[in-house]
């Protein structure tokens, strides 16, 4: 994204018993003396500076091709000249360090680049915090409050603007021609403009004919709106022209409109109840003490093996709920078959995915 130090290898080594040992030494001289563990001149900081400078002085070694005092550089063309003062912004506060240099100024440094300022941490921290809904100025005060890091507002405008640079190049990548399955759901997050207020924001994740998960995109849904299908209708038609010819199979709530917007998108696209909103919707229409019960009866309708044994099932789930709460009976009809049957059509489905029909998960 911008100025990032990253490792390449996220686990690294295990440190062995000497190392921790001197490491609890280091500490317990710092707290016996009184040092700081962060912010200016703190015992985080001098051990950042170790570490940089060394990481420094091993990458001009290999620029050059000879390490400090080897006669190997002498009468080599290139050597060393010197070096030039740089404080960067770390976790750990401000960094004073003493970059080396070479002669003709080839050398470009990689843990910390030219114009480099910020260390992995801040970038993350102002990100996270901006995420929260403060300000760029409660951002830098926050920072210069905890970390001791003088960081301008134009510093932090600089890192969103870059961020939303890559979120908006990021939505309109082009897709896979073909999706097995696209799980589409609107999820309400609270957002500050202003006064904090609930916004919808809605998520399309797809599964590629490779099995590999894919999150096609986010959308946020304009101030005060719920989730609809119109708006639906404009996020998969946007996933169509990023060059998603087909889907086999879209899963979604049970959302009135859903299954024509998927329809008037992709004709021939299956479109299945998600069971986990069949579930929740449930149980609004059960009491409290009886959750559990009907969660375990429901269980062996979509865990069922074949679409005959979850239908055995879901009529033996019928007989003993129907007369308590034949809301949830019709929830589940609908989702089935859709509105156009009943209970009664039980024996005559047809193939799995025609006249709405619910397809059953394995």
């Amino acid at each position: 994204m911008t100025d990032v130090t990253t490792s390449q290898d996220q686990d690294g080594p295990e440190l062995s018993a000497s190392d921790e040992q001197l490491l609890r030494e280091l500490t317990e001289r710092a707290r016996a003396g009184g040092l700081k563990l962060t912010g200016e001149g703190g015992l985080l900081g001098k051990l950042t500076k170790m570490v940089v400078e060394g990481a420094l002085e091993g990458e001009l070694d290999d620029h050059l091709g000879y390490e400090r005092n080897d006669p190997a550089g002498r009468n080599g063309g290139n050597s060393r000249n010197g070096y030039r003062a740089k404080t960067v912004l770390t976790e750990a506060g401000p960094v004073e360090l003493s970059v080396p240099r070479d002669r003709d100024s080839s050398f470009e440094p990689r843990i910390v680049a030219k114009r480099q300022r910020r260390l992995t941490g801040i970038e993350d921290m102002v990100i996270s915090l901006s995420a929260k809904g403060l300000t760029h100025g409660e951002i830098a005060a926050h920072l210069a409050e905890v970390y001791g890091a003088e960081v301008s507002k134009q510093t932090i405008t600089t890192i969103t603007d870059r961020v939303m640079e890559g979120m908006a190049e990021w939505q309109s990548r082009p897709l896979d021609p073909v999706y097995a399955v696209v799980f589409i759901d609107a999820i309400n997050v609270k957002i500050r403009e202003g006064q904090v207020a609930n916004r919808p924001v809605y998520l399309a994740l797809g599964v590629t004919v490779d099995g590999e998960r894919d999150v096609l995109g986010l959308w946020a849904g304009e101030h005060g709106d719920g989730e609809g299908a119109k708006f639906w209708l404009r996020v998969l038609s946007e996933i169509k022209n990023r060059g998603v010819r087909d889907v086999c199979m879209v899963v979604c709530d049970g959302l009135k409109g859903l299954p024509d917007a998927v329809s008037a998108v992709w004709e021939k696209t299956i479109v299945q109840t998600c069971i986990v909103h069949l579930l929740r919707n449930s149980f609004r229409y059960a009491s409290r003490r009886d959750w559990a019960q009907v969660a375990k009866d429901l269980k062996p309708v979509y865990t069922a093996a074949s679409e005959a044994e979850a239908l055995d099932r879901f009529a033996e789930f019928g007989g003993k709920w129907e007369k308590r709460y034949p809301a949830i009976i019709r929830l589940w009809e609908n989702a089935w078959y859709g509105s156009r049957h009943s209970l009664a059509d039980l024996g005559d489905l047809g193939a799995p995915g025609e006249s709405g029909a619910l397809v059953v998960p394995a």
